[in-house]
């Protein structure tokens, strides 16, 4: 079987949280697919106005005050020039406003170019230059602080009083929802132009995954994360309820804090941090019903370590690039799955998959492995901007129709559920983020020192992926592994910025004068100390403890940096959760990174201790009997 085909066809800040569902309008179809979200959200609207629609702590909105707050602001922005057909960036912290941003947008008949506000400013200038923004709207404090060239609006914090609030036309069939960007390899990133339909068809009504009118969607990944799409919008395209995660940087314990506080049923996952949060049992599945992971390949232990532990859980293993909105196929995992590797499973929600030979034209022969081209109603249009690579990876196939060319190699079970295997190039997977690491070795090339890079993933254990390159130095003075890092975090998001830098002194070629990458796991990484170490403190030796076992390496000094050590956001979720377990004190990631060292750790660590218990203080006073 080498074919595979499946279809599925207003409150204010004091108004407490809805808890009823009732109905207040007849019942009406539901919009079809081409109607897009906006038709879907007000259709639910309609039959039931006052259930909620999004959480965020400080505000809660029903479906009937999400809508009039949309409608609203979207004609705001049509007094300030927003017309249909227009890409408008959409720069704010995840929040309530969010949500009703977003809709606004394409009731004014927009596309939403959505930007992350911890990127670097010159990454989401070539974002929104790429994409053909006109207008960049969003919060007003972030955007004077990010100062992007270009027209901005400052979005108001409140629903607009003044303005048209008539009914804005549904966005044609072939109409764009977003712009969302991906790692590209010849050094830019790649903006793909996802339709409504296409996300409106995989949402709506979902056979792969349970979602109810009761269920409450957690909103935690960045808006420039396609499974952000299906956190909102699974949501509120089958009238459930999205909550917020206003925490910027989550560690394990503000997730499980926050699925708790909002009651949370349903929540996306990276495969990365599902293994995180699995090796700990995190009491967060305690909480949850249902779980989605997607972006790399699901270990079978962590799976079953899971589901045996909480065996109410249903456990969907999801998979498909931004190009194909989102997901492409799914799998209920169940137990019996973890006794070998966990499939992709099935194409879903009108999305088919072709396993085809090397040209591209044929499909292997039952059981064989061979690329997963993916067809049907959900393709993207292609990459904004860029018409030959859209020609080169969508694909008209004289019997298939429109196909994407993944990349991805892959084999049919007799069972029609897909097994992944790999790739076809050099793309990889780092905690979940498409990595393409000749964008990463074109930002290196262009820095002055640097004659020549290799880009590649190294797994010191099986739950930790790590980005290193390997740089051969120009003439001069050789440049510091530090700086470099420096530098492209300047201009690269953090998950492109590598963990380790190594300089070398050649990279090692194949036989056909490419870079061996196989090869270059062997030239090692720049984790050596060539000074001696120094004593710690006992408070610095349980900090670099924590570090040590994280890291996989025996740290041994106070001004150890974690980030020159291959730490990364991941791991540091590992250490702030260890120490609040072992040494009972919680250090924000926000702090954690601002003192990267076992040092300043320590120092965090006495002063959170001091604040717990002031009594300890040398200035507190004492007790006296003189009153």
């Amino acid at each position: 079987m080498t074919a595979l085909t499946t279809r599925t066809d207003t409150a204010s800040k004091e108004e407490p949280v809805p808890t009823e569902r009732t109905q207040a309008a007849p019942d009406s179809p539901r919009p079809p697919f081409a109607a897009g979200l906006p038709a879907l959200v007000a259709w639910h609207a309609e039959r039931t106005p006052h259930a909620l629609a999004v959480a965020d702590g400080d505000t809660t909105l029903t479906y009937a005050g999400l809508v009039s707050w949309a409608r609203a602001l979207a004609a705001h922005l049509h007094e300030h020039g927003v017309r249909p057909g227009d890409r408008v960036a959409l720069l704010m912290p995840r929040s309530a406003r969010t949500v009703v941003a977003t809709l606004a947008l394409w009731w004014a008949g927009a596309t939403c170019v959505p930007l992350d506000p911890a990127h670097p400013r010159p990454r989401s200038e070539a974002m929104a230059a790429d994409a053909g923004v006109t207008l960049t709207v969003g919060d007003g404090k972030l955007l004077e602080s990010v100062a992007l060239t270009g027209p901005s609006l400052a979005l108001p914090a409140e629903e607009p009083l003044s303005g048209s609030r008539a009914a804005a036309p549904e966005p044609g069939p072939g109409a764009a929802a977003f712009i969302m960007f991906t790692s590209g390899s010849t050094g830019r990133p790649k903006g793909v132009c996802v339709p409504h339909r296409a996300v409106a068809e995989l949402l709506s009504e979902p056979a792969y995954v349970t979602l109810t009118t009761r269920d409450r969607v957690l909103f935690h990944s960045p808006m420039t994360f396609d499974a952000s799409t299906f956190e909102v919008w699974a949501a509120l395209a089958n009238g459930a309820a999205v909550v917020v995660c206003t925490v910027e940087r989550p560690s394990f314990e503000d997730l499980a804090q926050q699925v708790e506080r909002h009651g949370a049923t349903v929540a996306f996952f990276t495969t990365a941090l599902f293994h995180r949060l699995a090796a700990r049992r995190s009491r967060v599945f305690s909480l949850l019903r249902t779980v989605v992971v997607g972006g790399e390949a699901l270990s079978a232990e962590h799976a079953r370590r899971v589901l045996r532990a909480f065996p109410w859980l249903e456990l969907v293993n999801g998979y498909g690039p931004t190009e194909t909105t989102t997901f492409a196929t799914a799998h209920r995992v169940t137990d019996a799955d973890c006794d070998g590797h966990v499939p992709i499973g099935r194409p879903i929600a009108g999305a088919t998959a072709h396993v085809l030979d090397g040209t591209g034209r044929r499909p292997v022969p039952d059981g064989g492995r061979g690329e997963l081209w993916i067809g049907g109603s959900r393709l993207a249009h292609g990459y904004t901007g860029l018409p030959e690579l859209t020609a080169e990876r969508f694909v008209d196939h004289p019997e298939l129709g429109r196909l994407y060319r993944t990349g991805d190699l892959v084999s049919v079970r007799p069972d029609g559920n897909l097994d992944f295997h790999g790739r076809t190039d050099d793309q990889v997977k780092v905690r979940g983020f498409r990595v393409e690491p000749g964008e990463v070795e074109h930002a290196l090339r262009r820095q002055p020192d640097v004659d020549d890079a290799a880009v590649t993933v190294l797994r010191p254990t099986p739950d930790d992926a790590r980005l290193v390159a390997y740089v051969v130095a120009a003439p001069g003075p050789v440049p510091r592994s530090g700086v470099l890092r420096d530098r492209l975090a300047a201009t690269l998001p953090a998950h492109l910025v590598p963990d380790e830098v190594t300089i070398v002194g050649r990279l090692p070629l194949t036989p056909s004068g490419k870079v061996d990458r196989r090869a270059l796991a062997a030239l090692g990484t720049g984790d050596g100390d060539a000074t001696p170490a120094a004593p710690l403190t006992p408070l610095q030796q349980a900090v670099a403890d924590i570090w040590s076992r994280a890291l996989g390496r025996e740290v041994t000094q106070p001004d150890a940096d974690f980030l020159a050590l291959g730490g990364h956001s991941l791991l540091a979720l590992v250490v702030t959760d260890d120490l609040r377990e072992e040494l009972g004190v919680d250090v924000p990631l926000a702090g954690f990174f601002a003192a990267p060292t076992v040092a300043g750790q320590a120092a965090l660590v006495e002063q959170a201790l001091l604040d717990a218990h002031s009594d300890l203080r040398p200035s507190a006073q004492e007790d006296t009997d003189d009153q």
